[in-house]
């Protein structure tokens, strides 16, 4: 199976455990067999492994994210980075050109796109596998998935079939209606359209040809800044005539806010929580030292990260993103493709951070113009190279660079350092990287 899994996502809705960099598929907040913890993406991932081992998994992204990914799915993970968001249908086009071009897929194979972050359990990846057998029949161009409504969503667009059957023609399109006027889609037998599809990948090149003047993959790479934004639906499926859906029984949920997502986690608290017996549906998430107590709650949600604190009844989390606009705030937790790091104190001239390098894992080599930088080595073992200069580091260790040294560290063990970067100029830009001899 070829598939395309697109992650995107500005962050926002699940504030604060979400951010610029970190968006809700990178939350570790469901419960693997061994009592660990693992995100949507990582869930997904597993689980089309499991359905099926040789599948080709291809993740269309922003390169914002492409650090987190690699930090959850190791290095060998393919990615076709979106050079900047432009809507469904250029992603899905440039990931159909990569496919092609750099990794040599047929334009008879057949490809299915679908969103890395919804929950589902295993009937879904075997529906997959359906997909992309119904789509190489060649009976229709586009095969659709359909998710049997479980109540009438305003949040979704609606899909409605010819026919009862497993399979069927599409009768017509529904753009987020109303809850009423669902209601009544509903009893025509209207399905969800949760984003779910396959084609012929030749197909989708073509499509892609007719809106845009290309050659190749690192062409349409090119120019993709300049692309109009569009939806695939918009752009391709309420267009096609030769259009299929096909339907899924099993359950299926969008976990875009603290409300839905809530309902899939494993139990009521993740991390260091208290709840009194008179808390009834209250749900805490704790990624903070500290703890948390809860006394006589009832429909809440509570968050807590380095970013911030939420304290919100579940219903009126949904209405989050416009206040979460206003904070404005820098990042203060990200995943590296190297571990992670985590803003403890920033001030006018001083930001402290406390870094987690993975073993076997380094920092770019680079230097900073503007701002000095100390290590303070916490835990573990492992390699600094300072202006070509290579030496051991352990517990305890200190290593001052100034402004303008080249420096990087490589971790033996779980390396585990505070960061302190002293300067009047602090900010993400001063970095220049350098090749390590």
């Amino acid at each position: 199976m070829n598939i395309i899994l697109l992650s995107g996502g500005s962050g926002k809705r699940l504030w604060p455990l979400s951010n610029d960099v970190r968006s809700k598929q990178f939350i570790k907040l469901f419960k693997t067999e061994d009592g660990q913890y693992e995100s949507m993406l990582q869930r997904m991932y597993r689980y089309i492994r499991k359905a099926d081992p040789y599948a080709n998994i291809t993740i269309a992204t922003a390169k914002r994210q492409i650090s987190a990914i690699h930090n959850q799915l190791g290095e060998g993970v393919d990615i076709c980075v979106e050079p900047c968001r432009r809507d469904t249908f250029p992603a899905v086009a440039l990931a159909t050109a990569y496919l092609h071009d750099v990794q040599g897929v047929p334009g008879d194979a057949a490809v299915v796109v679908c969103p890395v972050d919804p929950f589902v359990k295993e009937d879904y990846f075997e529906a997959l596998i359906k997909l992309e057998q119904q789509a190489k029949k060649g009976e229709a161009n586009l095969v659709l998935m359909g998710i049997e409504p479980t109540y009438p969503s305003e949040k979704y667009g609606y899909i409605l079939p010819k026919s009862k059957n497993a399979v069927s023609g599409v009768s017509s399109f529904i753009e987020k209606p109303d809850a009423k006027t669902a209601k009544q889609y509903i009893r025509q037998g209207a399905l969800w359209n949760g984003g779910v599809f396959a084609y012929p990948l030749q197909y989708m090149l073509d499509k892609a040809h007719e809106r845009i003047r290309f050659c190749g993959y690192y062409d349409l790479l090119g120019q993709y800044s300049a692309l109009d934004s569009i939806s695939m639906d918009y752009a391709v499926v309420e267009k096609e005539k030769q259009v299929q859906v096909m339907r899924f029984h099993g359950p299926w949920k969008d976990l875009g806010t603290w409300n839905t997502l809530t309902e899939a986690m494993d139990g009521p608290d993740i991390g260091n929580a208290i709840m009194d017996k008179t808390c009834q549906n209250v749900h805490v998430i704790n990624e903070l030292d500290l703890p948390i107590l809860c006394m006589g709650l009832n429909d809440v949600v509570v968050s807590a990260s380095p970013n911030g604190i939420l304290v919100s009844d579940k219903t009126q989390s949904s209405y989050i993103k416009p206040f979460v606009d206003r904070l404005g705030q820098q990042t203060m937790f990200a995943e590296k493709s190297w571990g992670s790091f985590r803003v403890l104190d920033a001030d006018a001239e001083s930001l402290t951070i406390k870094v987690t390098l993975n073993p076997g894992h380094r920092m770019n080599y680079h230097s900073h113009k503007y701002r000095d930088e100390i290590w303070a080595v916490a835990s573990g073992t492992g390699r600094a190279v300072i202006d070509g200069r290579e030496q051991a580091v352990r517990a305890g260790d200190v290593l001052t660079m100034q402004a303008g040294s080249r420096h990087t560290i490589l971790a033996e063990s779980e390396l585990k350092l505070i960061e302190v970067q002293l300067g009047k100029e602090i900010c993400v830009q001063d970095k220049e990287k350098f090749d390590l001899e």
